[in-house]
């Protein structure tokens, strides 16, 4: 008689229902991010990051970090570039976003939300991919020459990417978790 093994049984708690419904949407916001065309690689509106500014104002940076790697794993399996040069510099510029993003919750909130953190979000996540790209994949300095675009996109994107997750915030209804979390 084979042995049995004793059952396994996950039970998902309501936040990791909230938690895969918000990375469902960041998912999706990335597979239209995808779908942009723009005239220079790897500058991209980066959408799903609005989904990441309302999840850290509304559960706290840990949930906002689940919904960004989520996404990134996800958005690698989905648009087939899991594992790619491609899936380390999303990976690295949502790593350097985040750690940028824990600092930048802390900042006093009279003066600090969704568009700064957004802007400041956008600069980390940028950086951290020209870094990477740097170090490994185009070890030659002409590749800051590319600086002032990447930070002009990483500007313009954060901005419009905060004004709308704090528009969002606004008008979406306030849930018995965000309360617990404020």
């Amino acid at each position: 008689m084979p042995e049995t093994r004793p059952l396994i049984k996950l039970v998902a708690t309501p936040e990791d229902h909230r938690i895969a419904q918000l990375a469902a949407a960041a998912i999706g916001l990335s597979l239209i991010d995808a779908a942009i065309p723009l005239p220079l690689p790897g500058i991209k509106p980066g959408l799903a990051n609005i989904v990441t500014l309302i999840v850290l104002a509304r559960y706290g940076w840990l949930a906002a970090a689940w919904v960004s790697g989520l996404r990134v794993f996800a958005g690698g399996l989905l648009l087939g570039y899991f594992l790619s040069p491609g899936f380390f510099m999303s990976l690295t510029g949502a790593l350097f976003s985040l750690a940028t993003l824990a600092l930048a919750s802390r900042l006093p909130k009279r003066w600090f939300g969704p568009v700064s953190w957004s802007v400041l979000a956008a600069f980390a996540h940028i950086g951290g991919q020209l870094l990477l790209a740097r170090l490994w994949l185009i070890p030659h300095d002409g590749l800051f020459l590319m600086v002032p675009f990447f930070a002009a996109a990483a500007l313009t994107f954060g901005i419009i990417n905060g004004l709308l997750a704090a528009r969002l915030l606004e008008e979406l209804p306030v849930d018995a978790a965000e309360v617990n979390h404020a």
